[in-house]
């Protein structure tokens, strides 16, 4: 086991450095004039040489890139002397539009992304693998076919239209619910619970419906496996029979999935974070192509392909817990 975390670790580290290195290529090799592009819109020729002299594009590739992986780990200085921008560790990149900081933007909207994807990802699972249960339990019954109907409804409709259903139903016709606006838990639960309630319920509807399915079919083909049938011949109770030998290795691709879909959001759940105004890492991903801030792309999709890999590194330690088979076989 030890030696398998090592392996998984070392190769998150390579696939980290890969995503590094192609971002820059694609932000800063493949553009034709990096500075023009980070400069924005509006700009005058002095100020694009001014931010071509920072970056240090005039050096060799090689050296820019090492530059740029070093800033990630130690931080890095933009220009020289009393005009120099000192961008702190870890630093993805500095915006010359705000002026600001990206690691520094991004870690000001963190939270309300990270609140929304914690939120929804304990929605869908409890209801998406609860459901998914269920159906393939009581298979070919009303329940089952229920399930896989609304599942399929689910998985048919856009975030968008969700959203703005619901918000004209619950705060506009019922008034049950505030338009979400931030606010901290500390400073008012309540508040904080109704503002993100609404942007849980858009993104578990389309993810519950996925895991209904996915786990339906798993669990299905689970139960059909030999060794599950001799152990309900031999008088295993329903109950530990279908939570030890049917749930646990149904849930390996489960976990898969729920991997990719977790770190997904992580890097910004840019539909509803815009139709309900929260201003989280989606919604600034998405006011920085609006106004073609190349450095928070970059780092928007820098922090969205870190999350993926680690979220990988995580279900990769989680199979040996959900299946003994895989256990045996990382020894």
């Amino acid at each position: 086991m030890p030696l398998y975390i090592a392996r998984r670790l070392m190769s998150a580290v390579l696939v980290l450095l890969a995503v590094v290195f192609f971002t820059f290529v694609v932000f800063f090799v493949l553009t034709p004039d990096p500075a023009l592009s980070i400069c924005g819109q509006t700009c005058t020729p002095e100020r694009i040489e001014d931010i071509r002299t920072r970056l240090g594009l005039e050096d060799p590739f090689w050296v820019q890139f090492w530059t740029f992986l070093a800033g990630i780990f130690v931080g890095r200085t933009y220009g020289e002397g009393v005009t120099a921008i000192v961008c702190e560790a870890p630093c993805l990149g500095y915006s010359f539009q705000t002026r600001q900081s990206v690691m520094t933007m991004i870690g000001d909207r963190i939270d309300v992304t990270v609140t929304i994807a914690i939120g929804a990802a304990l929605l869908w699972l409890l209801v998406g693998v609860g459901a998914g249960l269920l159906a393939a339990v009581k298979s070919g019954t009303w329940w089952d076919r229920g399930a896989t109907g609304l599942a399929l409804g689910g998985i048919a409709l856009p975030n968008y239209f969700v959203a703005l259903i619901l918000q004209w139903l619950l705060v506009v016709q019922l008034q049950v619910l505030p338009f979400p606006t931030v606010v901290a838990f500390g400073e008012d639960p309540l508040r904080w619970f109704q503002t993100y309630l609404m942007p849980w319920i858009v993104l578990s509807i389309m993810y519950a419906a996925m895991y209904t399915r996915m786990t339906r079919a798993n669990v299905l083909d689970t139960l059909s496996e030999n060794y599950v049938r001799t152990a309900r011949a031999k008088g295993l109770p329903k109950g530990q029979l279908l939570t030890r030998h049917a749930l646990r290795p149904s849930l390996t691709p489960v976990a898969t999935l729920f991997g990719m879909d977790f770190a997904a959001l992580l890097g910004g759940a840019l539909i509803t974070e815009t139709v309900f105004g929260l201003n989280g890492v989606g919604k600034l991903a998405y006011d920085a192509i609006g106004t073609n801030d190349q450095p928070v792309i970059m780092g928007v999709t820098l922090l969205a392909g870190a999350a993926v890999v680690l979220m990988n590194i995580v279900v990769d330690l989680l199979y040996p817990l959900l299946d003994p088979r895989v256990r045996k076989g990382t020894r």
